[in-house]
C-alpha cells in the first residue's frame, strides 16, 4: 500500500490558512503534496517510514488494553473455580469490570501526567500499574487479590490508549496520520485475539489461567523499555519552552529540509508562553467546550450503539447456531481485525467523517438484521443466522470507523494547549458510559428483550450519522495547526 496519497497540497504539511477560509480553501487547492525548503527548493514530502517505528512502540498500550479487555473470556470460569467465587455473578462481574474503574481513574489523570513528564515517560509510567497488575492476579489467592490486580491494570489501560493517541497524531505526517492513527486499532484487535488464543487451555489445563495474565508482563516491559528510546512528541516540547529539542526530534521524524518549515508552523500556535495558562474551566465553559461536546457525545454515542454487549454475549449466539464458543470468539476477533485493516487503508483517503457516517450506517443494517431475526417474519433456524450474519457485520462496521475514528479525530480537533487534558476529559466520559452500559444490560435485556433493546441500540447508530453530519469537520491531510485555526471561534 502506498503511504503517500495525495491528501497534501502545496504547503498544508506546515503552512497556516486563514481564518475565513478554513478548510474548504485547503479543499480546493490541487496538485500533488510538496513542500518548498528555506531556499525555495522542491522537496517533497516527509518520508512516513521514519515516525512509523515510534507509533508502533507506542501502540503497544493499545495491544495491551485489548488484552487485558479479553483475557478473562476464557479464564473467568476457570478463574471463579480456583479462587472459591464459582457460580457468584456479582463476584464474576467484578472481575470484568473493576478494569473500567480504573481506566476511569487512569483516563482523567492522563492528560496531567501527559502534559507534566511527557508523552513518552507516560506511555512508559502506564506500563507500570500493567505489570504489576497483571502480577497480582497472575499470583492471586483470593477474590480481592484479583480485583485489585484487576484495578492497577485498569489504571494503565485509561492512561495508555489516551496518551497514545496523542502521541501518535503528534509525531505523525498530516497526510498519513489517520493511517498511523488505525495501527492503535489493530493493535487492540491483536490483543483481543491474542489473549482469546492464549486462554483456550484454561478450562482444561489447571491453572493455566495464570500463565495468561503472566504473559502479559512481557508486552509491558518491551513497551517500558522501547518508548525509551523512541522519541519525544515534538508538539509538547515545544510547548514546554524546550525548542531546540523540538527541532532535533522533527528532524528524525521528518528529516532535515523539513524542520525549518515545521518549527514555523509550529511557533504560530502552540506557544510556550501559553503553557501553564491552561485552566479545566475551559474545556466546560471557554470556548473549547464544543469540541468537547463533539467528543464526549461521539463516545458516548460509540459505546450506546452497543459494541460492547455484542463482543460479551457473541459466544451465547454463535452457540445456539451450534458454533463452539471458540470458534464464534474467533470469528468475531476476525471480523473486528478485518475491519481494522479496512480502516487502516481508508483513513487517510476517504476522511475520518466519511468513515464515521459510513461506519454507523453499516451498523443500523446490522443491527435491523438482528431486530429481523428476533421477530416471527423469519423461521427460527434462519433466524439463528441471520443474527450471527448481523453480529459479524456490526462488528466489522464498528471497526471501519466508529472505534478508531474517535480517539484519532478528538487528539487532532484540540489545540496543542489543551489537547491532553481535553483528550483526557472525553474518554473519561467514555468509560463512564461504557460503565453502565455493562452494569444495566443484562437487566434491560430481562425487562424489555433483545427485539426492544437492539432497536434501541439501532437508534443510537441512526442518531450518531445524523449528529456527525451535522457537527464532525473532517481532518483529512491537514496539519494540525490547519485545524486549529478552522475550529477558532468567530470574534
Amino acid at each position: 500500500m502506498s503511504m503517500r496519497g495525495r491528501h497534501l497540497d502545496a504547503n498544508s504539511m506546515y503552512k497556516r490558512g486563514t481564518r475565513e477560509h478554513g478548510f474548504d480553501a485547503l479543499d480546493k487547492e490541487q496538485g500533488p503534496e510538496r513542500l518548498l525548503n528555506g531556499m525555495g527548493k522542491d522537496v517533497g514530502v516527509p518520508s512516513w517510514k521514519h515516525s512509523l517505528r515510534h507509533v508502533l512502540v507506542a501502540t503497544l498500550s493499545s495491544f495491551l488494553y485489548g488484552y487485558h479487555l479479553g483475557v478473562v473470556n476464557e479464564t473467568l470460569e476457570s478463574i471463579s473455580r480456583d479462587l472459591g467465587f464459582h457460580g457468584n455473578t456479582m463476584a464474576e462481574g467484578l472481575v470484568v469490570s473493576t478494569c473500567l474503574g480504573g481506566a476511569f481513574v487512569g483516563s482523567l489523570f492522563s492528560g496531567l501526567i501527559a502534559d507534566g513528564v511527557g508523552r513518552r515517560r507516560a506511555l512508559q509510567l502506564c506500563a507500570l500499574p500493567m505489570i504489576i497488575g497483571a502480577s497480582m492476579s497472575a499470583a492471586a489467592k483470593s477474590l480481592w487479590a484479583m480485583l485489585l490486580g484487576r484495578l492497577f491494570v485498569g489504571t494503565g489501560m485509561g492512561i495508555g490508549p489516551a496518551v497514545a493517541a496523542l502521541y501518535v497524531t503528534e509525531v505523525s505526517p498530516a497526510y498519513v496520520r489517520g493511517t498511523h492513527g488505525s495501527f492503535t486499532q489493530i493493535a487492540t484487535g491483536l490483543g483481543l485475539m491474542g489473549s482469546l488464543f492464549i486462554g483456550f487451555p484454561a478450562k482444561a489445563i489447571e491453572g493455566w489461567w495464570r500463565i495468561c495474565f503472566w504473559a502479559s508482563v512481557a508486552p509491558a516491559a518491551i513497551l517500558a523499555l522501547f518508548m525509551e528510546f523512541s522519541v519525544e512528541s515534538p508538539h509538547w516540547l515545544f510547548k514546554r519552552g524546550r525548542a531546540a529539542d523540538a527541532e532535533a526530534e522533527f528532524e528524525k521524524l521528518l528529516g532535515g529540509p523539513y524542520v525549518k518549515s515545521a518549527m514555523a508552523e509550529l511557533s504560530k500556535s502552540d506557544r510556550g508562553d501559553e503553557a501553564d495558562t491552561f485552566k479545566f474551566s475551559e474545556l466546560l465553559y471557554g470556548h473549547h467546550r464544543k469540541v468537547v461536546f463533539i467528543g464526549s457525545t461521539l463516545f458516548a454515542l460509540q459505546q450506546l450503539s452497543g459494541i460492547n454487549a455484542v463482543f460479551y454475549f457473541s459466544s451465547t449466539v454463535f452457540e445456539t447456531a451450534g458454533v463452539p464458543s471458540e470458534s464464534a470468539n474467533m470469528c468475531v476477533g476476525i471480523a473486528n481485525l478485518l475491519g481494522s485493516f479496512v480502516a487502516m487503508i481508508l483513513m487517510d483517503r476517504l476522511g475520518r467523517k466519511v468513515l464515521l457516517i459510513g461506519s454507523f450506517s453499516g451498523m443500523v443494517v446490522a443491527m435491523f438484521l438482528q431486530i429481523t431475526s428476533a421477530t416471527s417474519l423469519v423461521s427460527r433456524g434462519s433466524g439463528v443466522y441471520l443474527s450471527v450474519g448481523g453480529m459479524l457485520l456490526f462488528v466489522l462496521t464498528f471497526a471501519i470507523g466508529a472505534g478508531p475514528v474517535p480517539s484519532i479525530l478528538l487528539s487532532e480537533m484540540f489545540p496543542g494547549r489543551v489537547r491532553a487534558n481535553a483528550v483526557s476529559v472525553c474518554m473519561a466520559f467514555h468509560w463512564i458510559v461504557n460503565f453502565f452500559v455493562g452494569l444495566f444490560f443484562l437487566r434491560l435485556l430481562e425487562q424489555i428483550g433483545p427485539l426492544v433493546l437492539n432497536s434501541i441500540f439501532g437508534a443510537f447508530c441512526l442518531l450518531a450519522v445524523l449528529f456527525i453530519k451535522k457537527n464532525v469537520l473532517e481532518t483529512k491531510g491537514k496539519s494540525l495547526q490547519e485545524i486549529e485555526i478552522a475550529l477558532l471561534p468567530s470574534e
